[in-house]
């Protein structure tokens, strides 16, 4: 279970991390996002069940459910990546680092501050093909769904997907920052 999230408040003092008021703005970003992504989830269940009930007990469900939840599940992950990340919980294999940066700390600051910056580094591959993608999305007008019954554009999810990505990138330059800045411990930088 991962320690306290180091680049919040300190609760004793109520001073902002290490890196100021940038640092502490970043991480209201990173909460919003979250918390955005918590409320697109409760509209969501709100949305699938009133479906349901209007398919049985009326015999009229609503147009578009299916649709709204396809796009709204990549969005939803798009906006909490940031948040998953800064607080590990992506899903990763560190049984290996976590031995070296125990026995070998400065070793250990060194990977994790390679391991972020390969993080940084494919955030921004994504970042780099889902550009095109947003803009194809935007000129031609995409949307999913049937015309004349139910139609969304896909343009606001691409955008999610750009932002949530140079978001992550950014907490993982974060941590590449923390790792490399004042030769912080493994569990500090994180």
């Amino acid at each position: 279970m991962p320690g306290p999230d180091p680049l919040s408040r300190n609760p004793a003092t109520g001073t902002p991390p290490k890196g100021g008021v940038l640092i502490s703005a970043f991480n209201w970003l990173v909460s919003g996002m979250n918390a955005l992504g918590t409320a697109w989830i409760c509209i969501l269940m709100v949305l699938i069940n009133a479906d349901a009930f209007g398919r049985t007990l009326f015999a009229a469900p609503i147009d578009g459910v299916i649709e709204m939840v396809e796009l709204s599940l990549v969005g939803i992950v798009f906006l909490q990546l940031a948040d998953a990340t800064r607080r590990g919980r992506l899903t990763r294999s560190d049984g290996f680092f976590n031995l070296v940066a125990m026995r070998r700390p400065r070793v250990g600051r060194y990977m994790g501050a390679a391991f972020d910056l390969l993080g940084a580094v494919f955030m921004a591959i994504i970042v780099y093909g889902s550009i095109p993608l947003l803009m194809d999305s935007i000129r031609h007008g995409y949307y999913v769904g049937n015309e004349g019954v139910f139609t969304a554009p896909v343009w606001p999810v691409k955008t999610i997907i750009v932002i949530g990505c140079i978001v992550t990138l950014l907490q993982f330059l974060v941590f590449v920052w923390r790792y490399l800045a004042g030769g912080r411990s493994v569990s500090e930088a994180r």
